[in-house]
């Protein structure tokens, strides 16, 4: 009895070594792909590691001799090189979306453009509806007060 259940952990064992192994090997395989796309961050210098730019320490943001222009996308604290430097026009700070194609770790540029923030003075607020602290659903117009509606969304640190 003990030789045929050793024998079917041997073999669940070996089992699962493969589809490990395969899966190891499929998710290698896949990496080296490239990736079209477009992603947005702010320009660092390639000095820093993702984390320093996380942190925004200020040699982040200043030329250093031999290093280059890098993306930091601060929500996945993921920096990418960016080819060719030519084709960035933006300053180290800038936020920027990069169109291109990501073949890690870096992104071969096709076009960069400066990100905007927020409404031109003047311009309306388009329709909205979000839920509130309380779980209310709030909108524009139930924001709105005689002198006009103030909204400020601020991200925080545990996001």
């Amino acid at each position: 009895m003990r030789s045929v259940r050793a024998d079917s952990i041997v073999k669940r064992l070996i089992l699962g070594v493969a589809v490990f192994v395969s899966t190891g090997a499929l998710a290698a395989a896949q990496s080296g792909t490239s990736k079209p796309g477009a992603w947005s961050g702010t320009l660092v210098s390639s000095a820093c590691n993702a984390d320093e730019a996380f942190a925004e320490v200020p040699d982040c943001y200043k030329s250093v001799a031999g290093a280059k222009m890098a993306l930091l996308d601060d929500t996945d604290r993921v920096m990418y090189e960016l080819d060719p430097q030519e084709s960035v026009t933006a300053h180290l700070g800038d936020s920027v979306t990069v169109r291109g194609t990501l073949d890690l770790p870096t992104i071969h540029v096709a076009s960069v453009e400066l990100m905007s923030i927020g409404l031109a003075v003047g311009q309306k607020a388009p329709a909205f509806s979000l839920h509130d602290e309380f779980g209310h659903v709030q909108t524009l117009d139930s924001l709105k007060g005689t002198s006009g509606t103030v909204l400020l969304f601020f991200r925080s640190a545990d996001w």
